[in-house]
This record gives C-alpha cells, sequence and structure tokens, in this order.
C-alpha cells in the first residue's frame, strides 16, 4: 500500500482544478466578526464546553454527504436541544466551495457554519487558509476519532488536522452487469478488454473527473495492472494509460455524471460497467436500475478507499465551535455512525468500531439485506485498501484521461 501525501502540501492544484473564481477583499466598512475560536495562532482558551445559548448552524454540503449524515445530526438536535436548536443544509459543487466560503473569512462574516466535503473540497480550502485546525487545536474534545477503523484512519491522516472524517466505504473497482447479456464474466483487466471488443457500445464508464465509479476506476487500475508506481499517474502509469486508450476503441461517448451510467444499465444501452459498493446497491435500492442487475469483483485488485469530512472555517464563533464539537462527537459514537448504512449509498459508511449493521436504523437493515451482495463484507475484509490519489495528483490523472483518452467523446458542463 502507497503513503498517501498529506493534503496541505499537494492541495494548490487542486484549488485551481476547482476553479476557485474571483474573491473579493475585505471591505473596510465590514464591522468586526467575533473573535475566532480557533485559527493559525492556535487559541482555543475561549470555546467552552457548550454553547451559552443552544445555535443555529448552517452546514454547507458539497459531496452528497447529507443523506449520511443528516440522520445523525437530527438525532443530536432532538437529544441535546440546548446545545443546537436547528440546521440547514446548503448543498453546492466542490468547485463552488473556495469561491463560497473565502469571501465569508477574509470579512469575518460566516454565513455558513459547518462544510462536509470530499478530500477535493477539503484541500482546497487548506490551500486558502480557510479551515480551523481543528484536530490539533480540540483532538481532546473529539475523542471518539480513536476508534477509528484503520482505513478511515488513514483517510484521516490526509486531512493533515484540519477535517474530521465522518463516514467512510472502501468503494471500488468493482463490475456490475446485466447477467442476461454478460454471460462470462471477466475477472482481470485483460478479459474486460476481450470482452468491450468483443461486444462493442455495451461497455463504458463516466468522465472520471464528474464520476465517483469512473475516478475509483481509474484509480484502481494501476494496481491491477501492475503499473511501476500507483501514487504516480504522470510517470508511473505507463499500462494503464496504454490500457484506457485500447479500451476507448470500443466506447463511442463518456457520460459527464454517474446518473447517465446508471440510466445507461436500466435501459440496455450498455450490460458491464465498473462500479463501487455504494453505487451498486442505491440504484437497485431505489429502482432506478433493475434489481437483477449483478455485480461481481476483479480477481486481483486493490480497493481505492473514499471517505467525507467536516471542516469549520476560521472566524467561527466560540458558541459554533462548541456546539460543532459536540455534534462531532456524538456523530463519531457507534450508535450513531451506524445510521451511515444508509440505503447503501457508501456502504458499509461507519468510520467507527463497532458500528455494526445491527445497530443502524431497521430501513437500512433491510435495504441490506435485500441490496447487498453476501460477498461484500468477506471481500473488503480481505482485499488491500489503498488511500485515493492526493487531490494534486488526481488532478494530473483526470487532465491525462481528459486529453489522451476521452478527448472528444464527453462534454464539458
Amino acid at each position: 500500500m502507497r503513503t498517501a501525501k498529506p493534503l496541505a502540501v499537494v492541495a494548490g492544484l487542486a484549488s485551481l482544478a476547482l476553479m476557485l473564481g474571483a474573491c473579493s477583499a475585505p471591505n473596510a466598512d465590514t464591522p468586526a466578526a467575533p473573535a475566532p475560536a480557533a485559527s493559525e495562532s492556535g487559541d482555543t482558551s475561549g470555546v467552552p464546553d457548550k454553547p451559552s445559548a443552544p445555535v443555529t448552524l448552517n452546514i454547507m454540503d458539497v459531496a452528497g454527504n447529507v443523506k449520511l449524515t443528516g440522520p445523525m445530526v437530527d438525532a443530536f438536535i432532538a437529544e441535546n436541544p440546548d446545545i443546537i436548536s436547528a440546521v440547514t443544509w446548503e448543498s453546492a459543487g466542490a468547485p463552488d466551495l473556495v469561491g463560497t466560503i473565502k469571501p465569508q473569512v477574509d470579512s469575518g462574516s460566516l454565513s455558513i457554519d459547518l462544510v462536509m466535503s470530499g478530500t477535493d473540497g477539503l484541500s482546497a480550502g487548506i490551500e486558502q487558509n480557510l479551515w480551523i485546525p481543528i484536530v490539533d487545536d480540540f483532538g481532546d474534545r473529539i475523542t471518539n476519532m480513536d476508534n477509528y477503523i484503520e482505513p478511515a484512519a488513514n483517510m484521516q491522516e490526509l486531512a493533515e488536522g484540519f477535517g474530521v472524517v465522518t463516514t467512510y466505504y472502501p468503494s471500488g473497482p468493482l463490475l456490475q452487469y446485466n447477467p442476461d447479456v454478460v454471460k462470462d464474466v471477466p475477472t482481470d483487466p485483460q478479459e474486460l478488454l476481450d470482452w468491450a471488443k468483443a461486444n462493442p457500445g455495451k461497455f463504458g464508464y463516466a468522465r472520471p473527473a464528474n464520476s465517483g465509479p469512473g475516478r475509483t476506476f481509474l484509480q484502481g487500475l494501476p494496481y491491477m495492472l501492475g503499473d511501476t508506481d500507483p501514487s504516480d499517474p504522470v510517470d508511473g502509469w505507463d499500462k494503464t494509460w496504454a490500457y484506457l486508450k485500447e479500451l476507448g476503441t470500443t466506447i463511442d461517448s463518456y457520460p459527464t455524471g454517474t446518473g447517465q451510467v446508471v440510466t445507461n444499465m436500466a435501459d440496455g444501452t450498455w450490460a458491464l460497467i465498473p462500479t463501487t459498493t455504494g453505487w451498486d446497491i442505491n440504484p437497485r435500492a431505489l429502482a432506478t436500475e433493475p434489481a437483477t442487475i449483478e455485480a461481481a469483483p476483479f480477481d486481483d485488485f486493490t480497493w481505492v478507499t473514499d471517505a467525507h469530512y467536516a471542516a469549520i472555517p476560521v472566524g467561527q464563533t466560540p458558541d459554533k465551535v462548541s456546539a460543532i464539537l459536540n455534534l462531532l462527537q456524538y456523530m463519531l459514537e457507534p450508535e450513531t455512525n451506524a445510521m451511515a448504512y444508509d440505503a447503501g449509498y457508501f456502504y458499509p459508511g461507519p468510520s467507527i468500531e463497532g458500528a455494526t449493521l445491527d445497530l443502524a436504523p431497521q430501513e437500512s437493515q433491510d435495504i441490506i439485506a435485500e441490496f447487498g451482495r453476501d460477498w461484500y463484507d468477506d471481500l473488503i475484509e480481505e482485499k488491500p485498501k489503498a488511500t485515493p490519489l492526493p487531490p494534486a495528483e488526481l488532478v494530473k490523472a483526470f487532465d491525462i484521461w481528459d486529453r489522451e483518452v476521452g478527448s472528444g467523446k464527453f462534454e464539458v458542463k
């Protein structure tokens, strides 16, 4: 397993990739905001154990994370109305994150209190000095982080102390297929290539920059193909790039979102796709794909893991930081974290030891029982796991794919 580079070191290129946009300087006439509860100075003395009065939080979600953590937040409010009285959720794309948060931090006037993000938005915020060093300053108040399962702890290391892992999943890559069409399921990349050549137009995947399964497939191939350095898409992926170019001769177009991939499987346009645990379970549970669609693993592969993070903008008031710390500690309790099983969207989902399926809501248990695969858990236990490319390297991989693999076959939106 390769060693991941800290997000803080590589965030510069990622921030460029996220289309930061113009950010205005602070207005000299803007009233001074309350003193930040934590900043680069590390002054945390003003943050109480509980807020002086219940607070309202505005949470920005740039990772589709509300599906997984929304019920956890609601449960906390129900049990702790003296800490948080209400929350509002604001959804946006990761490319919009810095352009939204930076003017608020620069002006000292925050309207976003907490951000839920993947590695992309988190790293761009690190580059722009937008997040308080929450783990360095307050790790002793989020003691449930000590209970991360090992791969979630590895994902936590990527955050360099500026974010807290809330949910985790091994992701993939796996294969999903229509059993009425695919009779001999490929077990390795070469068999996949052979099948795609024998069935042109029936295999496909989405542009990796716009798709979790596409991104996971891209990062999983260097391990399966035996490339010299799976952590270096520029100089270490010779076999991967050659493979994807040859595979691309069988593909007419690449969707710019996973939703279209699901549609292509549902209507029979495609019969074989790369997928992840969550993207296998959730579309069938939601009936956007037929329940008869099957999935299979490659014989020899490495899981490329994924996670979601919570980050607090610099300049947050002491009372709101206090409330968020209490919330995160609660979200990382096994009984709460088990809610991340959800409808299989991020399967398994929990990041904490002991957050087992029997603790999840009955609806989640029923969905997993009906739409999960009985070989998932053993495979998650048995196969090696690697953290994803650091954002700067992932941006390079996206750029090479766009220029050398997908050029002319996808529409940039």
